[in-house]
This record gives structure tokens, sequence and C-alpha cells, in this order.
């Protein structure tokens, strides 16, 4: 369990602006939450979460309102997620932007792990929230829920238009007994209480909407930063030192289990078990390093099919080609041809 569970400090940029504009003082207010600011203007600086819910309940105190939390929301900036907001902001489609979030939510916050799944017509984006292992009690408080999933929503808009809304919000707290219109006007749907995860349905035809700003080259220079980050925030993560190995031999050819324990130092039924506790195994998380790659090398179209195979692990092309159909459901040509 981490020493204790964290957020980075830039979600404190749109809380002082949402502070400012109604009439707060934001040094001021933090000094009163017992926030230090002197980290500010360190990108990679880091509050506790219970800090963050403090600083909230404060701001709806003073005000005497409970929406708050739309309101940071509105004042949303790429640069509080670091290089994981510009990551995000040149990515091929908002489906591809929330799973990027999804795959580097670590560097945002430590607090939960966010699911992204296709049913139908829908994309279904939910948070699993962990709990103090003692009182069991959620690490994050309803509030902060609220103010995430806005954030998402607000973030959304500005990659597909700002009369996008999700179809459905789910939240797991109590509905409140006065005082929540605030929340389905903000996200523009219903949304129900006391529901087993939190979460939001976009539409599929919204969410694989290729997006103008989209450029994998630059994706891909964020996202080496991002690894770096990972590796300096959570060296000991064994999905992410697994996934390492695999990205940096994949060019080479897949990396056995025996090869991936024996480079951890570790015996191999140890590293299946240890996965296995994490949910996960080592073909799943082969396959899904696999088809991460495979998706960004496609989209780049001076790299041929052949070369995106080898670069991905495969021996030859038709091997790559049936796995790429049982990912995407298409041919590496015709999922290029959809993308341009």
């Amino acid at each position: 369990m981490p020493n204790y569970y964290s957020t980075l400090s830039g979600w404190l940029i749109p809380f002082s602006r949402a502070m400012e504009s109604n009439g707060l003082n934001f040094q001021a207010e933090c000094t009163e939450c017992q926030i230090s600011l002197t980290d500010l203007n360190n990108l990679e600086s880091r509050l506790a979460a219970d800090k963050l819910a403090t600083l909230m309940r404060h701001c709806n105190q003073k005000l005497n309102r409970r929406d708050f939390a739309t309101e940071v929301a509105k004042h949303f900036h790429p640069s509080m997620f670091h290089a994981l907001g510009y990551a995000m902001m040149s990515s091929s489609s908002l489906h591809d932007a929330l799973e990027r979030l999804a795959r580097y939510k670590r560097v945002v916050s430590n607090t939960c792990t966010i699911e992204m799944t296709e049913h139908d017509n829908d994309l279904l984006f939910e948070m699993h929230i962990d709990t103090y292992p003692d009182s069991k009690r959620p690490v994050l408080e309803a509030c902060l829920v609220e103010t995430f999933l806005a954030t998402i929503v607000t973030f959304s808009r500005e990659l597909v238009g700002s009369n996008m809304s999700p179809k459905m919000v789910k939240l797991t707290a109590a509905k409140p007994d006065i005082d929540d219109e605030y929340l389905e006007a903000f996200f523009n749907c219903p949304v129900e209480y006391a529901c087993e995860s939190n979460s939001l349905t976009f539409s599929r035809e919204v969410a694989d909407t290729k997006l103008m700003v989209g450029n994998t080259i630059i994706t891909q220079i964020h996202e080496k930063i991002l690894d770096e980050l990972l590796n300096r925030i959570d060296k000991d993560d064994l999905i992410y030192l697994v996934k390492t190995i695999i990205y940096r031999e994949l060019p080479m050819g897949a990396p056995s289990q025996n090869d991936i324990a024996k480079q951890l130092g570790m015996s191999l039924r140890n590293l299946q078990r240890k996965l296995v506790d994490k949910g996960t195994t080592y073909k799943d998380l082969l396959d899904t390093t696999r088809k991460k790659l495979a998706l960004d090398y496609i989209r780049q179209q001076h790299i041929s099919f052949s070369e995106t195979g080898y670069l991905v692990g495969f021996a030859s092309v038709s091997n790559f080609n049936r796995a790429f159909k049982r990912w995407t459901n298409k041919t590496p040509t015709e999922y290029r041809s959809s993308e341009m």
C-alpha cells in the first residue's frame, strides 16, 4: 500500500482559478486548509488526496454551495496532468485519449484505476477507487470523484466539441437530499446515484471521431516522458516493470516469461503468481502491449505493415495480420484507411 494516497499538485491550478473567479483568495484559503504552496512550481510535486478533499469542502462551505467540483472542472488546463495532458491532446480520438489516461493514470494519482470497456454502441469509462485497508473507506471522497469525472468531460469537450455530453453518469454516492441539479446541468445527461461504480458512458460515435489535433509523433514524445515519470513514481510496480521489458525487447522478438522472470530476479512460478494476484497474466500484458504499439505504428503512413509486425515482435506478417484482425476486427490496410 502507498505511504499515502496522492495526486499531482497540478490539480491546484484549476482550484486556484475557480477560487479567484468566485472571490476567494487562493493563498489564504490554502493556508487555512494547511496546504503548502512551496512546491507548486514543481510539476511533479504531489499533494495528499485528503488535503484536496479538505480544500473542496472548505470552498463549498465558504461559498455556501455544493457545486464547486464543477467550478474546478470548468477551469481545467492540460498542464495539470503533466505530460499526460498534452499526450491526450494529440491523441487520434477521444477513445484513444481516454485509453491513454487509463494507462498512465498513476501519473495523475494513485487513488484509483480506470477501466475502459466497450458495450454495443457505447464506451464505458469506469473508476475503481482504492479503499483504506482498515476502515475500507474510499480514498477519494465523493466531491473529488465529481471533480475528476467533470474534469474528464471538460477535457472531452475541448477535444471533440463544446456541445458533447456523455450519455450517462453513475456515482456510488447516495443521492443528496437537496441541491443535486448542478451535476445534471453540467453533464447535460442523466446522473444516477448509489451505483456499483463511478463511471461515464460515451457513445461510440463520439468517442471514435477522428480528432483534428491528432499527432502520433507528438504523442510518442510525451509518452517517453510519461514512461520515465512512471519509473520514478513507482519503481516497484511489477506490471510496469514487465511492460518495460516487453517494450524494450519486442523488436528482437517477444520475450518469454522465463526471460522476464530472470531479468526481474525471480522464479517463473513466483512471477506468474504475482501477476495473477494483480489480476493479469504475462500473456495479457504481452497482447495489450503489442496492440497499443501496433495501433501507434499503423497510424504512421511511412511505416510499412511488415515493419510494424517486426517492431511488435511477430516473426511473420501473416501472424501479425491475424493478431491485428483479432484486436480491431479490421485488417491493417482497412484500419489505416479508416484513420486517414
